[in-house]
C-alpha cells in the first residue's frame, strides 16, 4: 500500500521547521523530567534519537505507546506476534520513565525498550537510521507528524492500533483537513476500539479499506504480576479481615472513597481499605486526607504493614497492583468519579475481582457498558452509592462470586478477539515469519 491522501501541506512543512528549531529547548525540558525520575543521562539522550542499545540483524518491528497503559497494550501484541514471528526483533518505545519502569518487569523475549525520539527531524532521523524498522505500530492516539511521515518514507508500513481519538482531537484535526488527510494516508492499517472512532478516522481522511474494528487490546493483556512474598505478608497481617481496594485514584476521588469507607466501618468495623493512588508522588497529600478523615493509616512506601488498628493501607508504590487485586475480590477503579476516562478493567477481571466504577469512563465506552450489563461491574456516582455497592458484596458473598465470574468471563471473551487481530497485522504489514 502506498500513501493516498495528497502530498505534504504547507502546515506540515511549517510544523517540521518549527519543531526542528524548538527541539533543543524541548529536550532540556524532557531531559530534566527524566532526570528527576532517576533516568541516566545516557538514556535521556534517546529522546534525541541516540540509541543506547545496538540493533540486531533481521527485521525490527517497532511499537510505540506514550505511557503505561499504551505500552502494556503494545506488550500484548508483542507477546502474540512473537509466537508467530520467531525470528523477529521488537522495539518498544515510550515517552515516560514510569512506562519504562513498568515494562522493564514484563519485557517479552527479543524485545528492548528505548525512549521515543522527539518529533523533530534530527532526533527522528537518528532514531530511524539506527533501528531501521520493518514496520511501526503506534498505540491509541500517537499521531506525531514528523515521526509518521519519516518512518513511512523509509518503506516501513505503519499501523495505528487500539485507535482512540478524543472528540477535541478530532475537532482539531478536522480544522486542518488537508494535513489530516496527509497524515492518515501514512497508515496501512487502523484497528479501532469502536465504531465511533472508525467513523472519526474516516471523516479525517483514512481510507475505508484500511479501517477495521479491533476492540480493546487491553482485554488481552497478561495478568498483572504478583509478588508472592508481599502478598503473603499482607495476607498474614490482615488475617481474616475483609478488604476492598480503591485503585488508581486521582485528585478529588480519595475524599469520596474515604467517606464511603467511614460509613462501611459502622457495620464492618474490621474492614480494611487498600488505597492505591494513581500517582505515588501524591502519597503525602493522600496520607493527609486519610488523617483529616479521622482514619488510621499504614504506608507501603515506608515498609509498614497494617496492624489490627489500621483502617486504611496506603499502597503508595509502583508496579504492585497485581498483588493488591489478588488480595481483594472487590475493586473500585479510579479515574471515573472524576471525568478522567477510567482505567483498565481487564486487569481487575483477570485477577478474579469484581469491579466498581464511576460514570467517567469515557476512554472505555466499548468496555464498561457491556461489562456492567453482564453484571461483572457496577456503576456508582458518589460516596453513598460506592459504600452501598461495597456493602452489598461484603454481605452477599454469592452475589459477589457471580460478579467475579461474570467479569472474568467477559475479559476472556474479549481476549479471544485478539487472535484475529494478530493475523491482520501480519498480513497488512507484510510481517512474514520467514523474514529475518
Amino acid at each position: 500500500m502506498t500513501p493516498t491522501g495528497g502530498g505534504p501541506t504547507l502546515l506540515y512543512y511549517t510544523y517540521r521547521c518549527v519543531t526542528a528549531l524548538l527541539s533543543p529547548f524541548a529536550y532540556r525540558k524532557v531531559a530534566a523530567k527524566l532526570a528527576a525520575q532517576g533516568v541516566s543521562t545516557h538514556r535521556q539522550r534517546e529522546r534525541l534519537g541516540h540509541a543506547s542499545l545496538p540493533r540486531n540483524d533481521g527485521q525490527v518491528i517497532w511499537f510505540h505507546g506514550a505511557s503505561v497503559g499504551e505500552s502494556l497494550a503494545a506488550l500484548t501484541l508483542i507477546n502474540r506476534l512473537g509466537e508467530q514471528l520467531p525470528k523477529a526483533q521488537f522495539l518498544l518505545t515510550s515517552g515516560t520513565a514510569t512506562a519504562q519502569q513498568v515494562v522493564a518487569k514484563r519485557m517479552p523475549p527479543r524485545c528492548r525498550h528505548q525512549f521515543a525520539p522527539l518529533d523533530a527531524a534530527g532526533p527522528v532521523r537518528r532514531f530511524l537510521s539506527h533501528w531501521r524498522p520493518t514496520a511501526a505500530v503506534f498505540v491509541e492516539s500517537e499521531l506525531w507528524p514528523v515521526t509518521l511521515v519519516s518512518t513511512r518514507a523509509t518503506g516501513a508500513k505503519l499501523a495505528l492500533v487500539n485507535a482512540r481519538l478524543s472528540d477535541r482531537s478530532v475537532a482539531r484535526w478536522r480544522a486542518k483537513a488537508p494535513t489530516a488527510r496527509f497524515i492518515m494516508a501514512q497508515f496501512s492499517l487502523f484497528l479501532t476500539q469502536n465504531q465511533h472512532i472508525s467513523d472519526s478516522l474516516l471523516e479525517l481522511g483514512a481510507a475505508a479499506d484500511r479501517v477495521r474494528d479491533g476492540g480493546n487490546l487491553k482485554a488481552g493483556a497478561d495478568p498483572l504480576p504478583i509478588d508472592d512474598t508481599a502478598l503473603a505478608q499482607l495476607r498474614n497481617a490482615l488475617a481474616t479481615r475483609p478488604t476492598w481496594v480503591a485503585s488508581s485514584t486521582h485528585i478529588g476521588e480519595e475524599q469520596p472513597v474515604l467517606t464511603a469507607h467511614k460509613t462501611l466501618l459502622q457495620q464492618h468495623p474490621d474492614l480494611c481499605l487498600l488505597l492505591v493512588p494513581r500517582h505515588p508522588e501524591r502519597s503525602d497529600e493522600v496520607a493527609d486526607l486519610i488523617a483529616n478523615a479521622g482514619l488510621t493509616c499504614a504506608r507501603r512506601s515506608k515498609h509498614e504493614l497494617p496492624t489490627d488498628e489500621t483502617q486504611v493501607y496506603l499502597a503508595d508504590t509502583m508496579g504492585e497492583l497485581g498483588s493488591w487485586y489478588a488480595l481483594s475480590p472487590i475493586v473500585f477503579l479510579g479515574g471515573s468519579l472524576e471525568p478522567i476516562g477510567g482505567h483498565n478493567p481487564f486487569e481487575v477481571a483477570r485477577a478474579g475481582a469484581a469491579i466498581i466504577t464511576g460514570p467517567g469512563y469515557h476512554n472505555f465506552p466499548e468496555t464498561f457498558p457491556p461489562m456492567i450489563a453482564a453484571k461483572g461491574a457496577v456503576e456508582v456516582h458518589d460516596a453513598a452509592q460506592l459504600g452501598q455497592a461495597v456493602a452489598r458484596w461484603l454481605t452477599q458473598p454469592e452475589t459477589l462470586l457471580q460478579a467475579r465470574q461474570a467479569a472474568a468471563a467477559f475479559a476472556t471473551q474479549q481476549s479471544a478477539v485478539l487472535d484475529g487481530l494478530v493475523e491482520t497485522l501480519i498480513q497488512q504489514l507484510d510481517l512474514e515469519p520467514d523474514h529475518g
